[in-house]
């Protein structure tokens, strides 16, 4: 038995939601971002408690299949994100979604707009906006490199998005020092 579960967005996830499964003693053959594999189908009485047990940590079952599929373009378009950083010439988001998800594009990308209200791409952009706020707060990167980094075409494209998603300049943003940052499971 395959479940969907939402708001499943990092490696600590996964061990959360593992340790959900082992705490109600229910085998799981297989966890990865967004589902779950069992060995056998739950009862009724184990959804429920399943279900409340998920909620407590800020998981959610998923139950219909669209917004399986979003959550599925979620978990994909965080994994770009690592891909985006780690390869020299990484694949355009739309064909690294289809790979991953072995899905068309096109229906993924309709389905994410009816669900979610905004485009694939204007998700992958608040997901970036929120990557450089990261790397910022290290003081590690300047502007340049995060830029390069996350394979923008410049500093200034980079300067223009990050105020459209955040309302501020990076400068401003920087010498705000508020620099609040958006959990990922809620962009």
């Amino acid at each position: 038995m395959k479940i969907g579960i939402n708001n499943m967005v990092c490696p600590r996830c996964i061990d959360a939601v593992e340790g959900i499964f082992k705490e109600m003693n229910l085998p799981a053959k297989h966890v990865e971002l967004g589902r779950v594999e069992l060995e056998k189908k739950l009862s009724a009485e184990e959804i429920e408690e399943l279900k409340k047990n998920l909620v407590e940590s800020g998981f959610e079952l998923i139950f219909d299949r669209e917004t399986e599929l979003v959550n599925l373009v979620k978990s994909s378009m965080i994994q770009y994100l690592s891909h985006l950083e780690s390869e020299k010439n990484p694949l355009k988001p739309s064909a690294f979604v289809t790979e991953h998800t072995n899905y068309n594009y096109s229906y993924l990308s309709k389905v994410f707009s009816d669900q979610q209200g905004r485009t694939i791409e204007s998700y992958l952009i608040e997901l970036k906006v929120e990557r450089v706020k990261e790397l910022l707060s290290f003081n590690k990167y300047t502007l340049s490199e995060i830029a390069w980094k996350l394979k923008y075409s410049s500093v200034q494209y980079l300067s223009n998005q990050f105020k459209k998603v955040t309302g501020h300049t990076v400068s401003k943003y920087l010498a705000s020092k508020r620099t609040e940052r958006k959990p990922i499971d809620s962009i």
